[in-house]
């Protein structure tokens, strides 16, 4: 019976809400990533054919068929996207530069226990990356394995998005 008594305070602190943290706005991820620059609206649905080409060439599911992209003036694309974390979705934003390369990458929105993906450090892995890169070398946090490997999915699949359908090849 005692046994029984202990698993109770677990049950309870288990079930305690969590609460997003948010980190940044969408106009301040655009200011950080891209200063002095203007941002064109380039909002997109995604048909049958994009949504699969998408899938096949990243090997990552697509959650939504409505893509948030801007123009930059500067050049380049900022995007946001969002990955499933545990408990919660991340929202977070991303920044190509002109030569359609991972720019920056910003949190903007994640359960506060998904912390490690917040660290610029970590973030830093993803500069630089091209559409075609192995994303297998990201390094995945312990205590944040789930949060962390989507975020590594959604990044590719997000530069997947980017050379497919924001800026495909020219015939």
């Amino acid at each position: 019976m005692r046994s029984q008594l202990l698993l109770v305070p677990a049950a309870i602190f288990a079930s305690a809400p969590c609460v997003a943290a948010n980190y940044m706005t969408i106009e301040q991820a655009q200011a950080s990533m891209f200063p002095e620059a203007t941002f064109s609206p380039n909002f997109v649905k995604l048909d049958q054919d994009q949504f699969n080409a998408i899938i096949t060439d990243s090997d990552v599911n697509v959650w939504s068929r409505d893509i948030k992209a801007w123009k930059v003036s500067t050049g380049g694309w900022f995007i946001i996207d969002q990955v499933r974390g545990r408990d919660d979705w991340i929202s977070y934003a991303i920044g190509i530069s002109p030569q359609g390369s991972v720019k920056h990458i910003e949190i903007l929105e994640c359960l506060d226990k998904y912390d490690g993906i917040t660290l610029p450090e970590w973030r830093a892995q993803f500069y630089g990356k091209h559409h075609g890169n192995k994303f297998d070398d990201i390094q995945i946090i312990s205590g944040a394995t789930l949060s962390s490997s989507q975020m590594a999915a959604g990044v590719k699949r997000i530069m997947s998005t980017y050379a497919l359908v924001l800026d495909p090849p020219k015939d």
